[in-house]
């Protein structure tokens, strides 16, 4: 059939089934495989992710094991009347060094998320000036009970703001689930 035609339109013919021919294969061939090149660099740059978390992890493995260790050997005490004796003990002692008053300590035991560990969860009034309320804060912080600072609360005592009110609500961790009667 094209070899009846002039020349020009056999060129005509021939150029038309090329781009016919590339048409086709790029919806076939060319289209199909940018898409699967382009999920493949997606997956990938999320596996090179994964391994990189992975190396992280793995590197500071010594130091977490380290961390848990400080954090099981500082844990409150197993028994709960010990455990609230050295958190009350702690709470009066820091507040002695700080000349800070104690208004109120009232604690309460919870129930952990799983059965490996319970809470000791508490809220402690106390006043002073900002001074002394900050280094009071600061013994709690770098005390090496358990103790988590949950919400901090300074209220104004007087109006030139100098005696100040601070509310704290501290829990803290025992690797020892509630016994029933702690309910």
């Amino acid at each position: 059939m094209i070899s009846n035609l002039p020349p020009r339109q056999r060129l005509l013919a021939i150029i038309a089934g090329v781009v016919v021919a590339l048409l086709v294969l790029d919806s076939v061939v060319i289209e199909p495989l940018y898409h699967t090149w382009q999920t493949h660099a997606a997956e990938i740059t999320r596996l090179n992710a994964s391994v990189t978390n992975g190396r992280t992890t793995i590197a500071r493995a010594a130091q977490n094991d380290r961390r848990w260790s400080d954090m099981q050997a500082n844990a409150l005490a197993k028994e709960p009347s010990q455990a609230e004796g050295d958190v009350y003990s702690a709470f009066d002692r820091w507040a002695v060094a700080n000349r800070v008053e104690l208004s109120g300590i009232r604690f309460q035991w919870k129930r952990g998320a799983t059965d490996k560990y319970s809470l000791l969860e508490g809220r402690i009034d106390a006043t002073g000036t900002m001074t002394t309320l900050s280094h009071f804060l600061y013994e709690l912080e770098q005390s090496a009970l358990a103790l988590r600072v949950d919400s901090v609360e300074v209220t104004s005592r007087d109006d030139s703001g100098q005696k100040l009110g601070l509310s704290l609500i501290v829990s803290g961790l025992r690797l020892t689930p509630l016994e029933r009667k702690l309910q």
